[in-house]
C-alpha cells in the first residue's frame, strides 16, 4: 500500500464512521422513547445493565480487532455480544458512539498506569523509559486499531477527541521535569525539556501502530515478522532513547 492510498483509505474510513452518527440538534445521542420496542431495556429491570454494557464493549473490541472500526458492522457486534441490535443501539445510539466508548474505556484503564510511571519519584529516568515502552507496546499490541483511530479522528474531529480524553487529565510531569533537570545539572544527561522528552518517547512507541499497514509493506514486516519487530523494539527503543540523552 502506498502512502497516498493509505491516506485515502483513512479518509474513506472516517467518512464511513462519521456517517453512522445520529444527527441531532444538540449533537448528542438521539432521544429514546421508552414506549418503543427498540428502546426498551430488558436488562435494566433485572439489574444486569452494567454486565450488558461491558459485554457489548468487549464484543466491539473483538470485532474491531478483526475488521477495524470503519468496516465493523453493528449487527456483527450485537451477535458477538449475544444481544439484539436494538439493545446495542439502546446503550450506545450508533456505531460511532460505540467506538468512542471503546476508546474511552481502554484509555481510562491504561493511561493512569503511564501517568503513575512518569510521576513515580522512586523510579530513575532509565527505569521509566523501559517501563513506558513495555507498557505501551503491550497495550497497543492487544488493541492495534486504537492508535490509528485516535490519530485519524484527532485530525477529523479534534474537539471531540479532546472531550473524550478530558477525563484522563494531564500527566503529572513535575517529578519527571525535576529528574531531567537534576540529571542535566549533574552532567549525567543532556538537557531536554520535559515536553520534548515525553513527546519523543510516546511518539516513537506509537508510530509503528499508527502506520502499521504502511510499515508492514515498507519494511516487509508481514505475518509473524511484525510481532518479532515489536519484541525487538521492546529492547532497542529504550536503549536508543537513553543513548540519545547521554551527554
Amino acid at each position: 500500500m502506498t502512502s497516498s492510498s493509505a491516506t485515502t483509505q483513512t479518509v474513506t474510513d472516517l467518512r464511513t464512521l462519521r456517517a453512522t452518527r445520529p444527527a441531532t440538534a444538540t449533537g448528542g445521542e438521539p432521544d429514546r422513547d421508552p414506549d418503543r420496542d427498540s428502546d426498551r431495556d430488558p436488562d435494566r429491570a433485572t439489574g444486569r445493565e452494567p454486565d450488558t454494557r461491558e459485554r457489548i464493549l468487549d464484543a466491539a473490541h473483538r470485532v474491531f480487532l478483526r475488521a477495524g472500526t470503519a468496516k465493523a458492522r453493528t449487527q456483527e457486534i450485537a451477535s458477538e455480544a449475544g444481544v439484539n441490535k436494538a439493545l446495542l443501539h439502546y446503550y450506545f445510539g450508533s456505531k460511532a458512539a460505540l467506538a468512542d466508548a471503546v476508546f474511552t474505556h481502554h484509555l481510562l484503564s491504561f493511561m493512569p498506569r503511564i501517568f503513575g510511571i512518569l510521576g513515580d519519584p522512586a523510579l530513575e529516568i532509565a527505569e521509566k523509559v523501559r517501563a513506558v515502552v513495555r507498557e505501551q507496546i503491550a497495550f497497543h499490541r492487544e488493541r492495534p486499531y486504537l492508535a490509528g483511530f485516535l490519530a485519524a479522528e484527532c485530525h477529523a474531529e479534534p474537539d471531540r477527541i479532546a472531550g473524550l480524553m478530558a477525563p484522563v487529565g494531564a500527566p503529572p510531569l513535575h517529578v519527571l521535569a525535576r529528574q531531567l533537570h537534576d540529571a542535566a545539572e549533574a552532567g549525567t544527561m543532556r538537557r531536554i525539556a520535559v515536553e520534548q522528552f515525553v513527546a519523543t518517547l510516546l511518539g516513537a512507541i506509537v508510530l509503528p501502530f499508527v502506520l502499521r499497514p504502511l510499515m508492514k509493506n515498507l519494511l516487509s514486516l508481514h505475518g509473524d515478522r511484525f510481532d518479532a519487530f515489536l519484541d525487538e523494539r521492546n529492547t532497542v527503543l529504550p536503549e536508543f532513547i537513553l543513548a540519545g540523552l547521554r551527554p
